[in-house]
């Protein structure tokens, strides 16, 4: 009962702050800094929140290809909400927002979302110009309190995307601060050692943190001239130090969020998730991926295929894990584009899941662009709960807890 009052209160401060319209660390009162610290320090030293059902764990595991939750299979009926406010975790947090999706997800049969944990680089973790972490913001964490919290209280499964291409892009002011960092071995270990060592102790006990998504695309940090054009060694170490620490502190999950099959699969450019190329960059056992999290679009179909009907290893990825889109359209495939098939979404997910995929988190449920939204996504959501719902749900966890 103390985690669950625990989380009673976490949500309740923190609720009550997002109801002014977000908080940021500057320009904030007195009175809602105060409190953001308070939900935070609170965080810090209670319990962690007890999960819904007392005599099985909601941790969601590997076992060979499949995902698996208390002893049974669970498929990812999934989707992107990366975020409502660009920055939501250190700029602007609507808990509000948060609140109701994750309910409305959940009521809908989607049991996972990908959530990027920051957006540009320039908010919520603390980085000099050298590349060197000292830790995050008050409000950085405060912001994470209320987003665990409630995806506890939805049973809503976090895939939490660390940081994007986006973070090493000219535009944002701290581009250069991140470039720095990953070719450091110094700067990474103080990322490991000050932020994310931390974001574990913080969550890591959280069963429904299912996973750490390390980057978003890191194909274009290697490719896109605005993203000065690193190199996989360089996002290989970081890869390789984060996943060592993740298993070494955790039993969450670890992946990496490849924008296509290209770099994550020896049948085209090269795996570079794989174990071996990891462990290449940091000798260390730990240095692994649980999981294949490729994202897929119809442009690139005329090069690799489309993986609706093929198995994974078919696909490309090696055939010794789960695998599943982090990203594909929310809207339907147009099949305008060689080598991809006109089908519905619906059609879409019977395909994966037919041909062994572990999942799928079309972009996005909130309509952050022009690639659908929930209106999209709930015919194919709803079609696979109907007719599976056992890997869906294979807890029974429908019902919201009451607090």
């Amino acid at each position: 009962m103390k985690g669950k009052r625990l989380l009673s209160a976490v949500l309740a401060m923190a609720m009550s702050l997002s109801v002014l319209g977000g908080c940021t660390q500057t320009g904030s009162t007195a009175e809602t800094s105060a409190a953001q610290t308070s939900a935070g320090t609170e965080a810090d030293t209670e319990e962690p929140t007890t999960t819904p059902n007392e005599e099985v764990s909601a941790r969601i595991t590997c076992e060979g290809t499949a995902f698996m939750v208390g002893g049974k299979e669970i498929w990812m009926n999934g989707a992107n909400v990366p975020w409502d406010n660009w920055d939501d975790f250190g700029g602007s947090i609507d808990g509000t927002f948060w609140d109701e999706t994750f309910a409305e997800l959940h009521d809908k049969g989607i049991n996972s979302v990908r959530v990027w944990i920051t957006c540009s680089g320039d908010v919520g973790i603390n980085i000099d110009e050298n590349g060197y972490v000292t830790g995050a913001t008050d409000s950085h964490w405060s912001a994470l309190n209320l987003l665990f919290a409630l995806a506890e209280r939805h049973h809503i499964y976090i895939m939490a995307t660390l940081i994007s291409f986006d973070h090493f892009k000219e535009q944002n002011q701290n581009h250069q601060a991140w470039r720095n960092m990953i070719n450091d071995n110094e700067a990474i270990d103080s990322y490991v050692e000050n932020y994310l060592k931390p974001f574990l102790e913080k969550y890591g006990d959280n069963d429904y943190l299912w996973s750490i998504d390390l980057c978003n695309e890191p194909d274009w940090v290697i490719e896109n001239d605005e993203c000065g054009k690193q190199s996989w060694e360089a996002m290989g170490t970081y890869f390789a130090k984060c996943a060592a620490c993740i298993h070494e502190n955790s039993e969450v999950l670890v992946t990496v969020g490849f924008g296509m099959v290209k770099y994550n699969s020896e049948k085209y450019n090269g795996d570079y998730g794989s174990d071996e190329f990891l462990q290449s960059c940091y000798d260390s056992e730990n240095a692994y991926l649980d999981f294949y999290s490729t994202h897929y679009y119809e442009w690139e179909a005329p090069w690799y295929g489309n993986p609706f009907d093929v198995t994974p290893k078919d696909f490309g990825l090696a055939d010794d894990k789960p695998a599943l889109l982090g990203e594909m359209p929310a809207v339907a495939m147009a099949g305008n584009v060689s080598g991809s098939t006109a089908r519905t979404l619906t059609q879409c997910y019977e395909d994966l899941l037919a041909n062994g995929w572990n999942g799928v988190m079309p972009w996005t449920a909130n309509g952050v662009d022009d690639c659908g939204d929930m209106t999209d996504i709930e015919p194919a959501a709803k079609a696979i709960l109907d007719a599976h719902e056992e890997l869906v749900f294979p807890l029974n966890d429908r019902e919201t807890e009451e607090f």
